[in-house]
């Protein structure tokens, strides 16, 4: 028996995700050719801006729905969820309530995923596994509904639009492939996450516990990265912190990437990235909940603190200091150090001068 019914989880992913009427357009046919050039485009000036040049070869562009979005990604939340399913099915093998405890983890899934589908714009696929197709391997997604989307809605240039975001995609791509040691630290770091969780229900109602304390005192302990955080063991924090403070500088430094190498030929970026802003931050209630507990909400913090910490690293060092962070793990801030830039210029500028 599966601990989640990935098939009902994709049905109702689907459902939810709905359509967007502007799909429809006659703008939505030059996407696929716009995206193939434009992504070979920001390689090059990504890696003249960055000098992180992939080893992988080139990039290769997919345009998708929503419903190809969610596919890939029921395909990279079972690989990656594996290490816990395996061990919440050896639980509920005996278990009366099985069947239902599976329909509704997919169900849930499936909620989740179908309203990120309606929000996701780009995304480059990094979990995979080397002995599956390599056709479904190393590739930059887009989702065109959304894109045009936001074209019409807010009556954006989409050639300038479609390079912004091939811009931060494929600086994505550049920092997984581009820096030898990356990928497998992350991967590796992703693992003894899920690798480590406890499936005893028991320790998960006594983190809701925690969570209502937390709550009466006027904090949300969701904020940090949600359920996960909340459920989390001393160990686990400490790598979900590891990972926190890595994805706060890829994606920050991502942003600031896809406004400094287009800033010649996209004039209009400063405007995509104020709506962009102010497009995660109206979301109604519920859906402001469902990022609490998905950690959504903390990711989008992510890129505000990881911004804030290169700006003030290159301020004390320039890129030369910057680059540091691409040369070993150990460079890597924590997110502590995210928040308080200073403590890891004190802490690598010393090794760097040595």
């Amino acid at each position: 028996m599966a601990a989640v019914d990935w098939s009902l989880a994709e049905k109702v992913a689907v459902r939810a995700a709905g359509t967007e009427p502007f799909a429809q357009s006659y703008h939505y046919g030059s996407l696929a050719s716009d995206f193939e050039e434009l992504t070979a485009l920001a390689e090059e000036q990504v890696a003249a801006c960055t000098g992180l040049r992939s080893e992988a070869g080139a990039a290769r562009a997919r345009v998708t729905d929503r419903r190809g979005w969610v596919q890939a990604n029921v395909a990279s939340f079972q690989r990656l969820l594996r290490p816990l399913t395996d061990r919440l099915e050896q639980n509920l093998a005996h278990n009366p309530f099985a069947p239902v405890a599976t329909r509704i983890a997919g169900a849930e899934m499936g909620a989740v995923l179908g309203w990120m589908s309606t929000r996701v714009l780009g995304q480059y696929d990094l979990l995979v596994i080397e002995d599956e197709n390599p056709e479904d391997q190393d590739i930059v997604y887009y989702v065109g509904p959304n894109i045009i989307g936001l074209e019409k809605r807010f009556a954006f240039p989409p050639r300038e639009f479609r390079h912004w975001l091939a811009l931060h995609e494929v600086t994505h791509r550049a920092q997984f492939t581009g820096v030898p040691w990356m990928r497998e630290h992350f991967l590796g770091l992703v693992s003894q996450t899920v690798e480590t969780v406890d499936p005893d229900p028991k320790r998960i109602f006594d983190a809701l516990g925690r969570v209502a304390t937390d709550l009466r005192s006027g904090r949300n302990p969701l904020d940090d990265g949600g359920i996960m955080a909340v459920v989390a063991s001393p160990q686990q924090r400490e790598v979900l912190d590891q990972v926190a403070g890595l994805m706060s500088l890829l994606e920050g430094h991502g942003d600031i990437t896809m406004d400094r190498a287009g800033a010649d030929q996209i004039p209009s970026a400063e405007r995509f990235g104020a709506v962009l802003r102010q497009r995660r931050d109206q979301v109604n209630p519920i859906a402001k909940m469902i990022q609490k507990l998905i950690g959504l909400e903390a990711k989008m913090k992510q890129y505000e603190q990881g911004e804030r910490f290169i700006e003030m690293v290159e301020r004390e060092g320039g890129t030369e200091l910057l680059d540091n962070v691409w040369l070993d793990p150990t460079n890597l801030p924590s997110i502590a150090e995210i928040r308080d830039p200073q403590t890891w210029i004190t802490r690598v500028a010393p090794t760097v001068a040595a």
